[in-house]
């Protein structure tokens, strides 16, 4: 546990945060995000709620799990479910035999490694130029942003982890 906590506090460190408070996301009016990709899209993970960042891992797969389940994987001794972005945000499979980067996040006191195809830089990006989620946004995607930033010609969509991981209840309208 202490070394979870001390990896916490390194990789929160150059994030402009007050210690002991989370949920701060924003000072001075900017907010700081882990870029990650997926098809070629840019997507954005406040970087308070990245635990880790880790390169591809062996994975197990679980029978009778969601389809979004990509696996378990081994972290330090403790098995961490991993789930396959790609397959939550309805986007056609990774070719065969290659494997993601994951960003492990916390979602109920549990580890979560988020699989997506690469993990980019960490962006500071200035409160004034987020958008809230356009309506003409992918359906799977609006349901789990937060909003967007336009960045030279891209956008970046900002996933919002707790909705991205509340899958379960999408499984059972679907």
């Amino acid at each position: 546990m202490s070394e979870d906590k001390s990896r916490q506090v390194s990789i929160r460190s150059n994030a402009p945060a007050v210690a002991g408070e989370r949920a701060v996301q924003s000072l001075g009016g900017a907010r700081d995000f882990v870029t990650v990709t997926i098809a070629d899209q840019v997507f954005g993970i406040p970087v308070l709620e990245v635990r880790d960042v880790l390169r591809p891992q062996d994975m197990t797969r679980v029978p009778l799990a969601p389809r979004e389940v990509a696996g378990v994987l081994n972290l330090r001794g403790r098995i961490v479910t991993a789930i396959d972005v790609r397959c939550r945000l309805n986007l056609p499979p990774r070719d065969e035999g290659e494997k993601g980067m994951n960003v492990v996040v916390d979602f109920h006191g549990e580890p979560y490694a988020l699989v997506f195809d690469s993990v980019g830089e960490v962006l500071s990006l200035p409160d004034d130029s987020f958008e809230r989620t356009p309506p003409t946004l992918n359906p799977r995607w609006r349901e789990v942003s937060d909003g967007i930033y336009r960045l030279d010609g891209r956008l970046l969509v900002v996933l919002e982890v707790e909705r991205l991981l509340n899958f379960a209840k999408s499984n059972v309208a679907a």
